[in-house]
Parts: structure tokens; C-alpha cells; sequence
């Protein structure tokens, strides 16, 4: 049990799927993911990991759209100390050259981490293609260019992938995991699910748990009791309650989880401490 123990929230405000149709708070140009993130930072958030859009509101690999976010962020209050994090999903850019792209920002762009999903799977509508070979490459090209990975996992196979890329020496610890719940093709929210996953992840694991649509308030609250922290944000779940009836703002999720880790004696970590657990360099 985590209670007492200082608690990570790490926002995933936009995502690589929705739009304006589904949501009218989901943040899609440069300035609305930078107000946002800007509220949801003054709320305490240490951790934001990041997708960028293009004109029309599609996921962007455009390495300049994100050094631009990265270094808008880091001038906010809070900024300069929290953990950035961009994406190399899978979902639209299958290449590698696409989805590496972003890991070659340097100075004030570069970002802290970035996603590396541990294996192909389905989502609802779609699907999320990573081969082995990828994989191991995307990891190798962030050993290179300094950037840690936040391990997305989704079941537990993924977690024997991400002890294989330890013993091939291509991810080193501390490690990072998101642990997403909820998924139709992946485990969902229960104990024993949870449990079998945590038992299975390396040592020097930090770990946060996310839910996905209706799983997200039940994941958060696993995740405030057993976990290292908790993953919130519309990227995940666009609506407040699993009824359905409140769209979500990331504002209201992040305040929602900032009440939870309370009534649960978890005070927020420090973004220095989160960097320090996490093997990162403060930033200058």
C-alpha cells in the first residue's frame, strides 16, 4: 500500500484520436495544449506527456511542432522542472523514421522521455502497430540521444518484452511504466490483473496507472493505493463520470485526482524529486 507516500500525476491532455466532434474541452492547436497544460501545471501536475496536431487536427510526427510545444511549456510556472514527455506512437506513423524523429530535439526542445509501446495492439477502432524490430530500434535511438522511455504497457506479455529489452541492454533503469487499464484488447481494472502485472516488472520500476474511457476513475484509485502514481487526462477518457453524462476538461480530471491522492494522506511529489527518481538532469 502506497498511502502516505508522495504521488506522481502525469496528464496526457490531447492524445492521437480525439477531435472537436467528440469533445469540445480536448486541447488540438499549439496555444489550447498550452493553456491547458499551464492550468493542470499550476494544479501540481509534475509529468505531461505530450502529442502534437497539425492544421487539421491530426497527429503530427513533425519534430518542429513539438520542440515549439516543449519550449512553450518549459516557460510556464512549473514548467522548467516538470518531465516532458512526446510521443512515438504507433497508431498513425507505422515507420520508424516518422516516430524517431522527435527524438533528435536537442537544447531547450529536447524532450525528457518518450513513449515506447511494447507490443502491436487493438484498440476499439483501431490499432496501434509495433513490431519487435521497432521497438528495438526506437529504444536504441533514445539510448542515443539521451532520452528515457515511459514503457507503455498494456498486459503482461508486454512486461516480459520490457524485461527482454533489459537483459539486451537497451533500456536501463530506473524505469518508467505506464500501466493502461481498461483496454478492450488488454487488462482491465481489477486486482488480480493489476496484481499479476505489478508482480512481473523489474526492480527500479516506477510506476503509474491509467484507465482507459470508464476505466479511468477506477484505475486512478488503484493507482493512488498500489502505485507510484496515476496517468489522468482527456487522452484516455473525455468524459467526467462513467455514466456519461459530464464531458471532462483535463482541469476537472487533474482536480478530481488531486482530491483522491488527499483523502488519501499522498502528497504530490516535487518535480525535482520526480526528476531525481526518475534518472533525469535538472534542466537549465
Amino acid at each position: 500500500m502506497k498511502v502516505g507516500e508522495p504521488v506522481i500525476i502525469n496528464l496526457a491532455c490531447t492524445g492521437a484520436i480525439s477531435t472537436r466532434t467528440m469533445s469540445p474541452h480536448v486541447p488540438l492547436s499549439h496555444s489550447e495544449i498550452v493553456d491547458d497544460v499551464a492550468q493542470c501545471l499550476a494544479q501540481g501536475v509534475q509529468m505531461l506527456h505530450l502529442h502534437a496536431r497539425d492544421e487539421s487536427g491530426m497527429q503530427s510526427s513533425d519534430p518542429d511542432r513539438y520542440g515549439r510545444l516543449i519550449e512553450a511549456i518549459r516557460q510556464l510556472p512549473g514548467g522548467a522542472d516538470a518531465v516532458l514527455c512526446t510521443t512515438t506512437t504507433g497508431r498513425h506513423a507505422v515507420d520508424f523514421e516518422s516516430r524517431a524523429q522527435v527524438l533528435s530535439l536537442d537544447g531547450s526542445a529536447r524532450p525528457d522521455m518518450a513513449s515506447l509501446t511494447l507490443s502491436s495492439l487493438n484498440f476499439l477502432h483501431s490499432a496501434s502497430v509495433n513490431t519487435p524490430d521497432t521497438i528495438r530500434r526506437l529504444a536504441q535511438r533514445m539510448q542515443e540521444c539521451g532520452v528515457r522511455p515511459e514503457l507503455e504497457v498494456f498486459d503482461l506479455g508486454m512486461v516480459n518484452f520490457a524485461q527482454v529489452l533489459w537483459k539486451e541492454g537497451l533500456i536501463t533503469p530506473p524505469f518508467y511504466f505506464n500501466v493502461l487499464l481498461g483496454n478492450i484488447a488488454g487488462a482491465q481494472p481489477d486486482p488480480l490483473s493489476l496484481a499479476a502485472i505489478l508482480n512481473a516488472l523489474p526492480i527500479n520500476s516506477v510506476v503509474s496507472l491509467a484507465g482507459l474511457g470508464r476505466s479511468q476513475l477506477g484505475a486512478n484509485g488503484l493507482g493512488m493505493l498500489l502505485a507510484d502514481g496515476v496517468r489522468v487526462g482527456l487522452e484516455d477518457n473525455l468524459w467526467f463520470d462513467p455514466a456519461r453524462t459530464q464531458i471532462a476538461t483535463n482541469v476537472a480530471l487533474v482536480g478530481r485526482v488531486i482530491r483522491l491522492a488527499r483523502e488519501l494522506d499522498r502528497p504530490l511529489a516535487s518535480r525535482k524529486d520526480v526528476r531525481w527518481r526518475l534518472g533525469l538532469k535538472s534542466v537549465v
